[in-house]
């Protein structure tokens, strides 16, 4: 088992978009296991994107399961449609220890990606998996959650953040 550490806000590689992944081959597949050891060892919520752990690739694991094992690996996800109702979530990452926020995001997604096999797949997602999934796209495109807050919300954030790392 690996247990990566995360890249703390404000690297850089938070900000960047991730690189396309050409092809899904066993080094992907061992990126997407020590994602999710990492995930599940640590407890930090129902996704992980493999920028956060400094890997620059289109990689995303998400698990929203009730039992928490049936995650799902993707490479080069992409949102094709979102619904239009809407759904709040207290989001938050540990890239930025100690915060989070109401963000509120399309209730359900339709994604396009590649599985574990390289096989292309469209998939719906609703609730706290359309929530996750598009958590980690933002990751892969360089955003970070509070990116989806107002000025003032987002400066209040990144403040307490400051303030709280400091004290640690």
């Amino acid at each position: 088992m690996t247990v990566c550490s995360f890249i703390l806000w404000p690297d850089v590689r938070l900000c960047t978009p991730c690189d396309h992944v050409k092809q899904v081959d066993d080094a992907v597949r061992v990126i997407w296991k020590d994602m999710l050891d990492t995930m599940y060892s640590t407890g930090v919520g129902v996704g992980l994107a493999a920028c956060q752990i400094g890997v620059m690739q289109q990689l995303a694991v998400v698990d929203a399961s009730d039992n928490g094992q049936d995650p799902i690996r993707m490479a080069n996800p992409e949102v094709l449609e979102s619904s239009l109702q809407t759904r709040e979530y207290t989001e938050a990452s540990p890239n930025l220890p100690g915060v989070s926020a109401k963000i509120s995001r399309p209730r359900g997604v339709t994604v396009t990606y590649l599985d574990e096999t390289g096989t292309p797949v469209r998939k719906d997602f609703i609730g706290l998996w359309a929530t996750s999934v598009q958590h980690q796209i933002d990751h892969l495109n360089g955003k970070m959650y509070f990116d989806n807050l107002s000025g003032v919300k987002r400066k209040m954030l990144v403040a307490k953040a400051k303030k709280l790392a400091k004290r640690s």
